[in-house]
């Protein structure tokens, strides 16, 4: 049997406002001018340009009566002209000084694709069809110089996009070519075959070398060729006894291929692909006086302000509306513009809280971590999590982690992620709390300092966090370890 009941439920329920705000927030300074310029070409009442010192529609006489609907366009009006929203001034004079370069920097280089398309001119081939199935390898060669596409897949790509028919004999017949091209190892399908075809060109030049680099390239070749996995898990005894090398004459071969580069593309930028990438800090703290001044970046943030067009629509509505003269096209007009006056109003609104809340937390932030940020000192890092800057600010945890998030702050000191600044605290044999990064810090200079022909192990290198007062157990070691991107003993291992 069905049954009507009522029930009542509180549910909390962000405005459309707070949700534009919240992915304002993640937008880091470098982004910023590509976020404005979205909204100003999607909304026509919304402009750049200085704040200006008339309000908007200065002559309203709100003392007219001319109907319910004209009272409440009025009211509407009135709303603006004591708000004076027509422009926002969104820098204060904690705003770095950085005012007129507004651009973020780029790297004006050559891209590897346009490098490698040179070097095809030069190659002599047969026809056209060839030209453009050798362009073809090219395009699919990523931004680290590898093919990674099998000569199958190009056979297709060429049959659905160029309408070429070929075969793979063709496809690997030019590939050979073009793995001949600079940088050396281009074109390569693997690691392997990248260090293989880096020596094959050293061994060409036969007249340049000597008998003892010849028969280390060698060497190293047999290595690559024979035993390239003991090779890459640093089997070093193994490949000893195999080869019959002693240490000294392992040692030099495996240098050779130390010398070689496993990313034959890396010193270029691609233009299509992945180009050059530079900080642009969200933050500069600078110490003036002994004190700690901190300062938000400028650039990209530029004063908005509602359109002029629109505030003129508006007024005119107005005057029509008091003498009668409104028509239904009028009427819904004035809901458009109304419309898009909001939305301008909302965004410019947004910038300003955007800005704000991040200038709060970062300062929040630069008090808590006073002592680093006076000394530079990893080591006095205390031990901060996303609440403790929530509880002083006011803040939602949420807002705290969307600030936080991909935003860098430069100090005297170098350039640092906010992320950074985060991290759980741990206790020292002696009772006091250490930050985590602290920790990491104590073991990455433990790792730098080992031997490096008898790494340490993690359960040695707990010994020694012990020893220093660091009271970790051995898997947290390899967490830490993990999180500083250095790799077990065994591959830190050296001849």
């Amino acid at each position: 049997m069905l049954k009507q009941t009522i029930s009542q439920k509180l549910l909390q329920k962000l405005s459309p406002q707070q949700i534009q705000l919240m992915k304002l927030l993640q937008v880091p300074t470098v982004n910023l001018e590509q976020r404005i310029k979205e909204e100003l070409e999607a909304n026509p009442a919304l402009e750049e340009g200085a704040e200006r010192e008339d309000p908007i529609l200065d002559d309203v006489d709100q003392g007219e009566d001319v109907g319910e609907e004209a009272f409440e366009l009025d009211e509407y009006l009135q709303d603006y002209i004591d708000e004076d929203p027509s422009s926002y001034k969104l820098r204060s004079d904690n705003y770095s000084s950085d005012e007129e370069d507004k651009q973020v920097p780029i790297a004006v280089e050559e891209s590897f694709h346009d490098y490698l398309e040179q070097q095809l001119g030069l190659l002599r081939l047969d026809s056209e069809e060839e030209y453009t199935i050798a362009r073809q390898i090219i395009g699919s060669i990523d931004e680290d110089g590898y093919l990674r596409r099998t000569p199958v897949a190009i056979l297709d790509d060429l049959m659905f996009s160029q309408n070429i028919f070929t075969e793979e004999g063709k496809i690997r017949e030019l590939l050979e070519r073009i793995q001949r091209f600079e940088p050396a190892g281009v074109g390569a399908r693997d690691l392997q075959e990248c260090l293989l075809l880096q020596l094959e060109l050293k061994l060409e030049d036969v007249e340049d070398l000597d008998d003892e680099e010849l028969l280390n390239l060698k060497r190293a070749r047999f290595i690559l060729r024979k035993h390239f996995d003991a090779f890459t898990k640093k089997h070093y005894d193994k490949l000893q006894k195999q080869l019959d090398l002693s240490q000294e004459e392992l040692r030099d071969a495996i240098g050779e291929i130390l010398k070689l580069n496993p990313k034959p593309a890396s010193g270029y930028s691609s233009g299509n692909q992945r180009s050059a990438q530079y900080v642009t800090p969200d933050f500069f703290i600078y110490t003036r006086e002994g004190e700690l001044e901190l300062e938000l970046n400028a650039r990209n943030a530029p004063d908005l302000r509602v359109n002029d067009q629109y505030r003129d629509m508006l007024k005119s509505y107005r005057n029509s509306s008091r003498k009668g003269k409104s028509n239904r096209e009028q009427k819904e007009a004035v809901v458009f513009i109304k419309q898009k006056i909001d939305s301008a109003k909302w965004f410019i609104d947004a910038i300003r809280q955007r800005q704000q809340t991040m200038y709060n937390t970062m300062y929040t932030i630069m008090q808590y971590q006073y002592d680093f940020f006076r000394t530079g000192d990893m080591k006095r890092l205390k031990p901060m999590i996303l609440k403790d800057i929530a509880d002083i600010t006011g803040l939602d945890i949420s807002t705290i982690s969307r600030v936080a998030n991909s935003k860098f702050v430069q100090t005297e000191f170098g350039t640092f992620r906010l992320k950074e600044f985060f991290s759980e605290s741990l206790s020292t044999t002696d009772g006091e709390d250490v930050s985590t990064t602290e920790v990491k810090n104590v073991l990455k200079d433990i790792i730098d300092a080992e031997n490096k022909t008898k790494p340490l192990s993690d359960q040695k290198l707990m010994d020694l966090l012990r020893e220093k007062g660091y009271d970790i157990a051995r898997r947290t070691v390899a967490k830490y370890r993990e999180h500083l991107g250095i790799p077990v003993a065994r591959l830190r291992k050296e001849l």
